[in-house]
């Protein structure tokens, strides 16, 4: 998928390309409808923003005044508000995910961290993020990914950084049906998309006896 960008530099109207934008017709393609449906899309040009921060200190407060929410405090956990969510990825650090305009964003955490000691910095280039949809969206990511993702153990809400086929992935559970968003390295995004094709492609056919 690309959209037009202002390029300030130049006054000229630039495209942004998103790492999957070639495969986008191969993941509408590789849809499956009906009991065992499962669906493949790619969310370009989500706003991120990486936040180290000492929890405890007053500048995680104001931080957390700024997104609305608590900061999460333990492994696995997220938290949401409006458009921000925030995912524990250690115990001074989190990924910040938003629906808002990047720059804004940083620019209101950054006021909000001062001069304290910490960093906010935008890694919204550094990955992408692709949803995988359906009935059968566990059982594809099963395939391939070595956590328990019973219900009973990973449900909505929960984030942790793990591995689907060889590619290190943020992997968040979005809600039950069950929807869950892969956050890969954008270098990466190619090779684990064109994987998640291929292990969707058993639930075109008939259920096994």
């Amino acid at each position: 998928m690309a959209e037009p960008t202002n390029d300030t530099r130049t006054g000229l109207l630039a495209w942004r390309v998103s790492p999957l934008a070639h495969l986008a017709e191969r993941m509408r393609d590789a849809a499956v409808t009906g009991a065992r449906g499962v669906t493949l899309a790619e969310w370009p040009f989500v706003s991120m923003v990486n936040v180290r921060v000492d929890p405890a200190s007053p500048a995680a407060t104001r931080i957390e005044k700024t997104l609305g929410a608590p900061l999460p405090r333990e492994h696995g956990r997220t938290t949401t508000s409006g458009g921000h969510t925030a995912f524990w990825l250690g115990p001074d650090e989190w990924l910040v995910l938003s629906q808002t305009e990047v720059g804004s964003v940083v620019a209101e955490l950054r006021e909000a961290l001062a001069a304290d000691p910490g960093s906010v910095v935008d890694v919204s280039a550094n990955r992408t993020t692709l949803e995988l949809s359906g009935p059968s969206a566990r059982q594809v990511l099963e395939k391939g990914c070595p956590l328990d993702l019973h219900p009973r153990v990973f449900g909505p809400g929960r984030a942790v950084s793990t591995t689907v086929g060889p590619i290190a992935v943020l992997l968040w559970q979005v809600d039950d049906g069950p929807t869950y968003r892969l956050l890969p390295r954008s270098s990466f995004a190619d090779y684990l998309a064109r994987w998640l094709i291929d292990a969707m492609s058993e639930y075109r056919g008939p259920a096994r006896p």
